[in-house]
């Protein structure tokens, strides 16, 4: 089995482009076979070495790793050459002399007068040369019958030959277009299986007829449903979907992208969450919707989320750490001890949906001071929770270990004292600790960020009220 992923380098790679190089993958992966990266960059005039790279280095981000390639086909213009020559020597390609004004004048007439639009084959039988005039090539569809698509995922799908124009594969100036490279290409490459999005439906009949002129075995077509916006509308930036590198750079995993990505159309039984082993072993074309899937941003950061439950500690340290950086929380140059830095993850890890979220969270942690919500400050830092303060302060700092259990011990002695409830102390602590009214259990807040650095909180903390009073 031998598939490709051929994007076409005028942009970055999206979320579409990126399921159709994940379904290649998995299939190539299932049935232990080849999956190749070719990059169509025929469009000289969008095509750019920046957007290659740019689809290269989203691919390695969710681990799609490819067995061949990356082939260029402006490396292979040649190749396109010989195989169009080879055709118009078989009658099976002509080359046509008629210049874009003529063929708009009468394309024109033909929409006036409610006539096909499709070349009318002036220059299909001519037997002599136009001199002057460099010629395009033409490939000299049938004209009677019907061309019959057997997709894997859509089923039986029958074209009226009447309808194919006779269209072009070479161009004047010598280039190739796009339904010629990418046959001469699956030959070449021996491609077995052509898995795509179905917005390529339309141009299989004449690929197929092009494949049977070079007298290639046609290869099995799997055409994937489109990805669609919440209205219903072909996926877009307003729906939320962006580029592959964006949601790398948005804090999320490539496990879960791949996850989500493969759930746009793919099932096995309600199970939700793959690892990528079961994804290969499970993957099938028999799975594939044929309706079109619709792309839900919720859905995606939820399973993001799962994934960031269920990573290692470790392994989250080595992840968050470039958003830390850019969030200035840590300095260039500055390490923290990894071992502290996964015990605070652990405390944050159900909390956080992105690893922007986890590396803010730990922002209470790390840096050496903190700022205090408004609101939770006039709330909990009041003059009525200064001795509580202070108490708890004097009996922390006379702890010899400052761990959950011993902290633990402290803050009840004072609830049992004074006859208060936990949250009358636990809170203040918490805005004191933190800046806000929401984190982890207290106790392993102090213990994480350290007995100096707690002292010093609750120093500034009871300034803050003192200077109230």
């Amino acid at each position: 089995m031998r598939v490709r992923f051929a994007p076409s380098p005028t942009g970055h790679l999206h979320i579409g482009g990126a399921r159709t190089a994940l379904f290649n993958w998995l299939f190539a992966h299932h049935s232990q076979g080849v999956f190749i990266l070719r990059i169509e960059d025929t469009d000289r005039t969008r095509s750019t070495d920046e957007y290659i790279g740019s689809i290269m280095e989203g691919m390695k981000w969710l681990n799609l790793d490819w067995d061949e390639g990356p082939y260029r086909q402006t490396d292979r213009f040649d190749i396109y050459k010989q195989y169009a020559e080879k055709l118009v020597s078989e009658g099976k390609a002509y080359y046509c002399y008629c210049s874009p004004e003529e063929l708009d004048k009468r394309r024109k007439q033909a929409m006036a007068e409610g006539k096909s639009l499709k070349y009318n084959g002036r220059c299909r039988d001519l037997k002599e040369p136009v001199s002057g005039i460099q010629p395009v090539i033409r490939f000299r569809m049938p004209q009677e019958g019907e061309t019959l698509v057997n997709d894997l995922i859509k089923g039986r799908t029958v074209f009226d030959n009447a309808q194919l124009d006779d269209l072009i594969i070479m161009r004047s100036d010598g280039a190739p277009t796009y339904n010629f490279t990418v046959v001469v290409d699956d030959v070449d490459m021996n491609i077995t299986h052509v898995i795509r999005g179905d917005d390529h439906l339309n141009n299989t009949p004449k690929q197929l007829h092009i494949y049977k002129a070079l007298g290639y075995t046609v290869p099995l077509f799997a055409h994937l449903p489109m990805i669609l916006g919440s209205d219903k509308a072909r996926l877009s930036k307003r729906h939320g979907a962006t580029s592959v590198i964006a949601y790398r750079d948005m804090g999320y995993l490539p496990e879960a992208l791949v996850n989500y990505l493969v759930r746009l159309g793919w099932s096995y039984g309600d199970q939700e969450v793959f690892t990528r082993e079961e994804l290969v072993g499970h993957f099938s074309f028999e799975n594939v919707g044929k309706s079109s899937a619709v792309f839900n941003p919720e859905k995606l950061l939820w399973l993001n989320s799962q994934y960031i439950m269920k990573t290692a500690p470790e392994k989250l340290v080595e992840l968050v750490m470039p958003f830390l950086l850019q969030a200035k929380i840590i300095e260039a140059g500055q390490s923290p001890d990894k071992e502290w830095l996964a015990k605070a993850i652990i405390t944050l890890q159900e909390r956080s949906k992105t690893l922007i979220e986890l590396a803010e969270s730990l922002r209470y942690y790390i840096s050496e001071d903190i700022e205090y919500n408004e609101k939770a400050k006039v709330k909990f830092l009041t003059e009525k929770n200064l001795p509580y303060l202070i108490e708890l302060r004097e009996s922390l700092k006379a702890l010899d270990i400052f761990a959950v259990s011993e902290i633990e011990k402290v803050f009840h002695a004072i609830v049992e004292k004074h006859g208060i409830k936990l949250g009358n102390i636990a809170q203040p602590v918490r805005v004191a600790m933190t800046g806000k009214t929401e984190s982890p259990g207290i106790f392993e807040v102090l213990e994480i960020a350290g007995k100096e650095k707690t002292l010093k909180r609750l120093d500034k903390a009871i300034q803050t009220l003192g200077m109230k009073s």
